[in-house]
């Protein structure tokens, strides 16, 4: 299960990233280019991304019985 959540962490920071990149008009390429609403859901999907990947890194394993 902690790799899951590191890996979607990843993943969502990604492509949160290249959502502010578009929004911002940094990216010019694709529809999402220079609306802020994306700029706004990709900084949301990032912090998300973030959460996920360190609750991921310092989750404990699981004691096997």
């Amino acid at each position: 299960m902690r790799w899951v959540l590191i890996i979607v962490g990843i993943l969502f920071v990604l492509v949160g990233v290249v959502w502010v990149l578009q929004g911002t008009n940094v990216l010019t390429q694709g529809g999402m280019a220079g609306h802020s609403q994306w700029t706004v859901i990709g900084a949301i999907l990032a912090v998300v991304g973030i959460v996920l990947f360190v609750l991921g890194a310092t989750r404990r394993r699981a004691k096997r019985a």
